[in-house]
This record gives C-alpha cells, sequence and structure tokens, in this order.
C-alpha cells in the first residue's frame, strides 16, 4: 500500500435495504393475527417485501429532495393552480393505490380489513410519510360520501367509483378523463386553528338551500390538505351555521373550480407533501349533510385521520428503531458492537418497548374500527383514539430523536435516512388537533359516553392481577379522572395516563412476559426521565430479539 494512502473505509455501516418490513417485525406480525386480519398476511408480507428494496426506499428520499412545485398560470397566462410532483411522489402513490390503502376498507368491508389496512399503513410510513397524507384524507372521506342520498354529491355516480380505483392517476383533469380521484380537506382559516368556529369562509347558495344543493363559497383556508386533489371538504359558514362542503377541482360539466392557490408551505418536514394556503374566489360547492351539521360530519372525518396519526408516528417510531438497531449491530467502539455495549443496549432496549407499545396499541384501535358496530368499540375508539394520538405522537418526537443519536454524527447528516424521520415526527402531533385539543376531548368522552369507562375497564380487566405497579397506577389514574371541575387543569396527565396504562394491559397480555414487565416497571414505576433508564438487561435479549430479529442471540 502505498505510504499516501490514507482514504481507507472501514467501521462504516451499510444501509438498511433489500429486507422485508414485514417479517422483520414480530410485534406487528403478531399484532395482525391477534387483532383479526390473518386473512390479509400474503398481501402484508408483499407489500413489506416492496417497501424494504432499494428502489422504493430511493423514491422515499428522491420524493424529499424534490418537493412539489406551484405553477399558478400556464405560458399563455391562463390560471391553473397546479402542483407538479416529481415522478418518485408518483410511483409511490401508485403502490398505496394499487393496495388499497385510501378506500378498499370500506369498498369491500370484510372482518379484519381496517386491522389489515392499519398494518399496511404502518408499514408504508416507514418508508414515506408526505404520501400518507392524501392516503388518510381520501380514506376518511370515503364513508362520508358513502351516506350521501343517491345524487346529492356524487353527480351521477361518478365520484365513488374513482375514489374505490386502484390505479393512481395524478393528472390535473375533469373527472370524466381520470381513471381515479383523490379527497383532500380545508378547515384551518388565519384567525381560527383549532376554533373551528371562527371560520369566516361563506357560503351563499345559487337557488334553494340544503343537502345536495350548489352553493357559492368565499373566503380563504390557512392550510388546504392535499391541494392538489380532485375534491375537498371544506368547512364554511351558513345561515343555519356551519356547514361541510364537497368542493370539486372541477365544476361538474364546467371549467376549473374557482379556487386559488396563493402559495405552498415551507414546513419544518413533510418535504415531498403539498399543503397551501387558499382563497375561495366564488368557488362551487355542494352541501353535504342536514344545514349546520357540518362541524359534527368533519369531526367523524378527523376521527379517523387522528387515528392514521398514530399509526404515522408508530410507522416513524418502528423504522427510527430498526435503524438503530442496524446501526448498532454493524458498528464498532471500543472494540466490540454497539449493540453489546451495556449502555447502549439499555437504551436500544428500552426504545424498543416503546416502538412496540405504539404499535399494540394502535392496532388495537384500527381493531375497534372493524368491530365500530358494537357500542363498546365506538366507545374505545372515542376515548382511545384522542389519548393515543397525545401520547404516541409526541412520545416518538423524543424517541427517534434518540434512535438518531444512536448512529452519532452520521445520524445528524441528509445522506442518511435519520433526520427525515426526525423532520416528520412533529407533525402528526400538530395536524388533525394537537395536544391541548386530544386532551380535551379525553374528557369530553369520559363524560359524555357512558360505554366509555366500562369498555375501558373490560379492556384491562386481563391484565388485572398481574403487575401490582399496573394495578396500584390504573386506581391512581381513575381518581384522578374522576376529578370533577379540577380535571381540566389535569387534561394532559389524564389522557396521557389512559394511553400508558392500556399500551401496559397490550404489553402484560400480549408481548413476551420479560418485555412486559420491563414496560411496566420502567414506565408505571415512576422516576424514569428519558429512554435509557431499564432497571435490569436481563431482558434485553429478548426485547431486542423482537425489535430486529438479526440481534437474536445477543
Amino acid at each position: 500500500m502505498p505510504a499516501f494512502e490514507t482514504h481507507i473505509v472501514v467501521n462504516q455501516v451499510p444501509p438498511l435495504e433489500d429486507y422485508s418490513l414485514y417479517d422483520t417485525d414480530p410485534a406487528l406480525r403478531e399484532a395482525v393475527r391477534r387483532e383479526g386480519a390473518a386473512a390479509w398476511e400474503g398481501d402484508l408480507a408483499t407489500h413489506g417485501a416492496w417497501l424494504g428494496r432499494a428502489a422504493t426506499l430511493q423514491l422515499g428520499a428522491q420524493a424529499n429532495r424534490n418537493p412539489p412545485r406551484l405553477h399558478a398560470y400556464d405560458p399563455a397566462g391562463h390560471r391553473i393552480d397546479r402542483v407538479e410532483f416529481h415522478p418518485a411522489w408518483g410511483a409511490l402513490m401508485a403502490g398505496i393505490m394499487a393496495r388499497g390503502l385510501h378506500s378498499r376498507a370500506w369498498m369491500q368491508p370484510a372482518p379484519g380489513a381496517h386491522a389489515a389496512r392499519a398494518a399496511a399503513y404502518l408499514m408504508q410510513g416507514q418508508v414515506e410519510a408526505g404520501t400518507l397524507c392524501p392516503t388518510t384524507m381520501t380514506f376518511a372521506a370515503v364513508p362520508l360520501l358513502q351516506r350521501e342520498p343517491a345524487g346529492a354529491v356524487d353527480f351521477g355516480g361518478q365520484w365513488l367509483p374513482a375514489l374505490y380505483a386502484r390505479e393512481f392517476d395524478g393528472a390535473d383533469a375533469p373527472l370524466a378523463a381520470k381513471r381515479s380521484a383523490l379527497i383532500g380537506m380545508g378547515l384551518t382559516e388565519k384567525q381560527g386553528g383549532s376554533d373551528l368556529r371562527a371560520a369566516a369562509t361563506r357560503a351563499t347558495p345559487l337557488g334553494a338551500a340544503g343537502q345536495g344543493c350548489a352553493y357559492r363559497l368565499v373566503g380563504h383556508k390557512w392550510f388546504f390538505s392535499v391541494p392538489q386533489a380532485d375534491a375537498h371538504l371544506v368547512l364554511a359558514q351558513t345561515d343555519e351555521g356551519p356547514g361541510c362542503f364537497f368542493v370539486p377541482r372541477w365544476i361538474p360539466d364546467g371549467p376549473r373550480n374557482a379556487v386559488r392557490i396563493r402559495r405552498l408551505k415551507e414546513k419544518l418536514g413533510n418535504w415531498s407533501n403539498a399543503s397551501a394556503e387558499v382563497e375561495f374566489e366564488d368557488a362551487w360547492g355542494v352541501l353535504m349533510g342536514e344545514p349546520g351539521r357540518g362541524m359534527a360530519l368533519l369531526l367523524e372525518m378527523a376521527a379517523l385521520t387522528r387515528l392514521d396519526c398514530v399509526l404515522g408516528s408508530a410507522a416513524l417510531l418502528r423504522q427510527a428503531v430498526a435503524q438503530a438497531a442496524h446501526h448498532a449491530r454493524h458498528r464498532l467502539a471500543f472494540g466490540k458492537p454497539l449493540v453489546d455495549q451495556p449502555l447502549m443496549r439499555n437504551v436500544l432496549a428500552d426504545l424498543a418497548l416503546e416502538s412496540e407499545a405504539a404499535t399494540l396499541l394502535a392496532m388495537r384501535l384500527a381493531r375497534a374500527v372493524d368491530e365500530r358496530a358494537a357500542a363498546s368499540a365506538r366507545a374505545l375508539l372515542r376515548l382511545g383514539t384522542p389519548a393515543a394520538k397525545l401520547w404516541v405522537c409526541k412520545r416518538a418526537i423524543g424517541a427517534v430523536a434518540e434512535c438518531m443519536e444512536v448512529w452519532g454524527g452520521n445520524g445528524y447528516v441528509e445522506e442518511g435516512p435519520m433526520p427525515r424521520l426526525y423532520r416528520e415526527t412533529p407533525v402528526n402531533s400538530i395536524w388533525e388537533g394537537s395536544g391541548n385539543v386530544m386532551a380535551l376531548d379525553v374528557l369530553r368522552a369520559l363524560s359524555r359516553e357512558p360505554a366509555a369507562l366500562p369498555a375501558l375497564e373490560a379492556e384491562f380487566a386481563p391484565a388485572r392481577g398481574r403487575h401490582a405497579r399496573f394495578d396500584q397506577a390504573l386506581d391512581e389514574w381513575r381518581g384522578l379522572a374522576g376529578g370533577g371541575d379540577a380535571a381540566v387543569f389535569h387534561a394532559r396527565r389524564i389522557a396521557c395516563g389512559l394511553a400508558l396504562l392500556w399500551q401496559a394491559a397490550l404489553m402484560i397480555r400480549h408481548a413476551p412476559p420479560e418485555a412486559a414487565r420491563a414496560f411496566v416497571e420502567g414506565r408505571l414505576g415512576g422516576g424514569a426521565r428519558g429512554f435509557g433508564e431499564l432497571a435490569s438487561d436481563a431482558a434485553a435479549p429478548v426485547i431486542l430479539a423482537r425489535a430486529w430479529p438479526a440481534l437474536e442471540g445477543r
């Protein structure tokens, strides 16, 4: 070797690619079977293998390096408000729609369909989170459109077939010229974020008023989700109160609708996905549901989008843990792999527990969507969804940051996956209702849903009597939740406590005993301030092998 040779690459970790996201996740596979989606295991395994391919992972990186661009006018000066995406975005959306994550569970309802869709969504979110936004918005809008009377919104039966279609069509064209369609949402305005009743956008009937009638909309939206979508559900004021309007991108048998995109938002993360600020200049829309009942419709939609936020955060956390475990297995420090360093094992095992608990809770809620015909399942969703969104989405932020730190300086460099995972994580806590909104929603569910506490008791009962700390924490939570007027001040403690107890109950019931014990002692014992504070190394081999099968035997 020449004396001047200095650049010898050693002790660098190979990229995590060409692996199955499904086969390497025992906790997810077990949850799929347990929550009633075993019939879809073949599809999920195929999906997980496609997502883990180097080429698919590269699509995610490309879509984020090449964010969407707004073209307000065409070369001749016509107003077009077109959003241009990189081809990688289209390839990812094609994969999502081919697998029906946007509508199949509604089009082909079957036992376990929503749990299967949740598992697929959780894997999809590990590869590219921006494409989840149009997927979620469309998915949550479909059941609302299904309930509309024939002809009220569907304009001759065109929209639902287009939303059920499994072929992505990103063309900016009237619905009749497209193979499929996507739906977006427009709620937030400058003067009111969470306070949706402060919306100033005004809807005026063009003739007769009421459900299925045409209105013109004037106003603005500060955040307009999926601005390129073929239609949006929009909140606007009417004489009867807030209404929900179906606002297509193209007026049926007419011109492009007067929804003007003023700018695309420059966001902390979620770079592949377009979010816009828009103005309605006498835009054409149709009233959905009863006059003045738009809030109820849109909050029903939000219940589903909030569950997708939980799944999205569980996805980011799972991928961050997989990346950290893969890195620690290959990277040497002080003469041996990082994963064999005692303190690093503590950190990794603690992060793995956080990820598994998030997956278990998200999948349990997905099963409740499948079982929503039962009052107990609806109560669990009403209570558990906002609690899980508050807890899981916030916990994921710190956990993903800790996973990035496992990589050291390499984790902070844009060439690797960790910065994008970290940038993506906060948005699930903010969108679809921030932390205080979720906490107060949990209080409302506790006070207004008679079936909520009995359903929760039935959920927790199988875990009682197996860990004293769990029993004690559950009794303390009951006292706090029944605190009357003081409960509002403690709303976050109540909501987060509920989610954490539910995670602990699921871990006790379904995880290996060593992992369940470590979770209960580490989360409910008090005193833990961060990750890497497990009391014993005894459970680490079991926990790490579940987190990343390549670590089995370490």
